[in-house]
């Protein structure tokens, strides 16, 4: 099941994260998981909305760049190994994983990847059965 996930590039520079997340806020729309990967002049900023729509809109008119890219949620147990099950899975079947992010919530770990094959990888975990996150529901957590 896809899910949108903004990707905000910001520059380097003390405060662009905290314009990010006042943009946000300011428009009722909530912060559901992030990541940050960055390089000496820029960062980006991935993160799972509750409104992907209205959040492209809101930062693009507060001069952000941004990109929405459709990603994949599960959950699996918050257990050693249970996430290398999935990724064996996705491996044996030649799909790459491009970045990924996760955090536990008690005894489970919710999980977003971007697969290089979309259609393969969530095809493929659905007939593995693994817990796929409805895009609605991972806007939610």
């Amino acid at each position: 099941m896809l899910a949108k996930q903004l990707s905000i590039f910001l520059e380097n520079k003390s405060g662009r994260l905290t314009e990010v997340t006042e943009v946000l806020g300011a428009s009722n729309i909530n912060l559901s998981a992030m990541s940050i990967a960055d390089n000496s002049d820029f960062g980006i900023l991935r993160c799972i909305v509750s409104d992907p729509d209205k959040a492209c809109k809101v930062l693009k008119d507060a001069g952000f760049a941004v990109k929405v890219t459709d990603v994949i949620g599960f959950t699996c147990p918050n257990t050693p190994g249970s996430l290398a099950v999935v990724l064996r899975y996705l491996s044996d079947n030649d799909v790459f994983i491009e970045y990924m992010y996760s955090f536990n919530h008690g005894n489970y770990a919710n999980v977003v990847i971007r697969p290089s094959d979309l259609k393969v990888c969530d095809e493929l975990l659905e007939k593995k059965k693994v817990d796929l996150l409805a895009a609605n529901d991972l806007y939610k957590l």
